[in-house]
């Protein structure tokens, strides 16, 4: 039998301005080990994404991101404690209980990338 195990799917995250969206993502809390001219990694915990020095419009309008966490009051607190929609001027929705079984809230990063980060209930 074949060996199909997966160790990690990772996005391709467009920035408008590199170096802003990098500053956006570590002060929501993500860790960059990593960053050269034309990318950079990040995680939290075992979420992980490559933001990459790329940017399309209509393809940012439409690219969205899901992050699940076990308290998303807890990441409401720090978005809304570090001011992050205010630094980035980016949108920012308050938390919701959502039909499909999930409270999340919306946040904007700053090349318009969506960003739902929520928990199950």
């Amino acid at each position: 039998m074949e060996n199909l195990t997966t160790v990690e799917l990772k996005a391709f995250v467009p920035a408008r301005d590199f170096e802003r969206s990098k500053a956006f993502y570590q002060a929501l809390g993500f860790q960059m080990p990593w960053s050269d001219e034309q990318l950079a990694y990040f995680h939290h915990g075992s979420c992980s994404f490559l933001l990459q020095n790329y940017y399309v419009e209509e393809l940012a309008k439409n690219f969205m991101m899901h992050l699940l966490v076990e308290d998303v009051e807890a990441w409401w607190r720090h978005v809304t404690t570090e001011n992050i929609a205010e630094r980035f001027e980016v949108r920012l929705l308050p938390p919701e209980d959502r039909p499909w079984g999930m409270r999340d809230f919306v946040i904007d990063d700053p090349a318009g990338v969506l960003w739902r980060i929520g928990q199950n209930i």
